[in-house]
């Protein structure tokens, strides 16, 4: 992978984290469009992950200490209870990482067909959820402490560790639903890109424990000024679009979100 190809995929992956299009299905389309290695290409998507995860932190700064120093006076809390269920939506997705990870490693080298296809099931959630959400008045649940229940965290965090596969959003896929299950707009995107923290970072931490106990080479194939000019490209771009895009995403209709993934998917299916 040369260092510009790097900047434009870093680039992709900073504006397509906060929308409902998946990110993971972009830089694998423009890695083909780009000509890209593939060697490497793993680590190199992990990476420029977090570094939009690190975008969303400094987004979400005060959200985030405020949860910590809430957390940390060991009462059960507003800030607490929204914390456990954090936790709560984590479960499906460690399940999947601890147990799963050779095949969602195979995942991403997969065609682009496949990324059609989850671009399909993302469309189709996103049009189920905005339609469902026009048409039927979704009962409020009981126990839905800020904005959200246990029961709607946990089915949540399916649709998380479902959004594994490229192509299928995991913002999309959490926001639609928990839409659908009862949960309003305005706190289920932040729940979305609040959750997503701490598998990325796990993740991230992982390997890079691996590698200092030379278990694993990081990065191989790629090299550290691609990893690093990839890294900077997906934060910076994360950090313009942040705000920009989750107000988007708490107001525009998903409908059109699902118009654009089926338009991308017809064109894979017609051009691959």
């Amino acid at each position: 992978m040369d260092w510009w190809q790097a900047i434009l995929l870093g680039i992709v992956q900073g504006l397509t984290e906060f929308l409902p299009v998946s990110s993971s299905g972009h830089l694998m389309i423009f890695k083909e469009l780009l000509g890209a290695d593939a060697e490497g290409f793993l680590d190199f998507t992990v990476t420029v992950h977090f570094a939009t995860v690190m975008a969303t932190i400094v987004v979400f700064w005060s959200a985030i200490w405020k949860l910590l120093k809430g957390f940390f006076k060991f009462k059960y809390n507003d800030e607490t209870d929204y914390i456990c269920k954090i936790l709560v939506s984590l479960i499906p997705v460690a399940i999947v990482g601890f147990l799963f990870k050779d095949q969602v490693d195979a995942l991403f080298s997969g065609s682009l067909r496949q990324v059609a296809v989850g671009l399909c099931v993302t469309a189709v959630l996103l049009w189920v959820s905005d339609n469902a959400g026009r048409r039927f008045k979704v009962p409020v649940a009981k126990d839905q402490r800020n904005g959200i229940s246990f029961w709607q965290a946990a089915v949540v965090g399916l649709a998380q560790a479902f959004a594994v596969v490229p192509g299928v959003s995991r913002s999309g896929s959490t926001i639609a639903t928990g839409l659908l299950t009862g949960v309003k707009r305005d706190a289920m995107a932040q729940f979305s890109f609040l959750m997503v923290l701490i598998p990325i970072i796990g993740e991230q931490s992982l390997d890079l424990l691996k590698v200092a106990t030379g278990d694993a080479v990081f990065g191989s194939g790629v090299g550290p000024l691609t990893l690093c000019l990839g890294f900077i490209a997906a934060f910076v771009s994360g950090l313009f679009a942040c705000k920009v895009m989750i107000a988007i995403v708490r107001k525009a209709k998903l409908l059109w979100f699902a118009l654009y993934c089926l338009l991308v998917a017809a064109l894979i299916f017609i051009l691959a």
